[in-house]
């Protein structure tokens, strides 16, 4: 008799969460609905009303270049034709980078530029987490290992002091929580100020660069033998990041791959 009775008082506490659970749920959709009424929600793109919050419509949508196979499996650029599920592009065979892999959602593109812009320039940080959610899906195949770290590129504190806040964490902070995987904001220091890179040649951007940036550990971590995905808005010429491989590679990190929101293409006028 006494273990009916707990059995049904277990039962009816069950029943009083499920309960609960629904009528927050109900809540939160009703809440949104009203916002959504006082504050419609708006192309990431182009800024027209949309049905879903941080979503695109459909002329920004045809408007992203994306990224998807056939391309080079270490370098993520696109080929042409397709030429093999595993295939090393030519540049890559002949000048094999610092990095194990890099992937990319779009290329830079006149949308992508928008949607960097708004992200890093005016303050539109609730734009990271659909741009994140698209960057966990064009890198999975660099995402499967339980011990990989998630690490942005950093800015040094006086650029983060002028923008309050650095746009790279947040999109490797929307990965991370999308993940499960472990999130290191500074992890990656960059020891001195740089010029903005910008209207810099390709080998002035790494001169600029150059021993820039330092590996910050913990006592408690150890990057040996550990995937590092390193997590930045734009790839423009790789100076910045293959720099961060490169400290990387001094502290012993494992295997390391690259995720951007978007890459300048080669010869492309688009300005950053």
């Amino acid at each position: 008799m006494v273990k009916f009775l707990q059995r049904e008082a277990l039962s009816d506490q069950a029943e009083a969460g499920r309960v609960r659970l629904s009528f927050s749920i109900r809540l939160q959709k009703f809440a949104r609905a009203l916002q959504d009424l006082v504050i419609p929600p708006r192309c990431a793109g182009c800024g027209k009303i949309v049905q879903d919050a941080n979503s695109l419509c459909g002329e920004c949508w045809g408007d992203m270049e994306w990224i998807a196979r056939p391309y080079c499996s270490v370098s993520g650029l696109p080929f042409s034709y397709d030429l093999g599920e595993a295939l090393v592009s030519p540049d890559v065979l002949a000048n094999p980078p610092i990095y194990d892999r890099a992937r990319s959602v779009t290329l830079f593109g006149r949308t992508a530029r928008r949607m960097v812009h708004q992200l890093k320039y005016r303050d539109r940080t609730d734009l990271a987490t659909v741009m994140g959610r698209w960057m966990v899906r064009a890198g999975a195949d660099c995402l499967g290992d339980p011990r990989a770290v998630i690490v942005p590129v950093p800015l040094h504190r006086r650029r983060l002091w002028r923008r309050r806040f650095n746009q790279s964490a947040l999109l490797a902070k929307a990965i991370a929580e999308e993940t499960g995987l472990m999130f290191a904001p500074d992890l990656l220091q960059r020891t001195r100020p740089t010029r903005q890179q910008v209207g810099l040649s390709e080998e002035e951007r790494r001169i600029n660069v150059e021993g820039a940036f330092q590996v910050n550990l913990s006592e408690r971590l150890s990057l040996a033998d550990r995937s590092v995905v390193l997590i930045d808005d734009v790839w423009t010429t790789g100076a910045t990041l293959e720099a961060c491989c490169r400290a990387l590679r001094r502290s012993n990190a494992g295997e390391i791959c690259i995720i951007t929101f978007a890459r300048v293409a080669a010869g492309s006028e688009m300005p950053i």
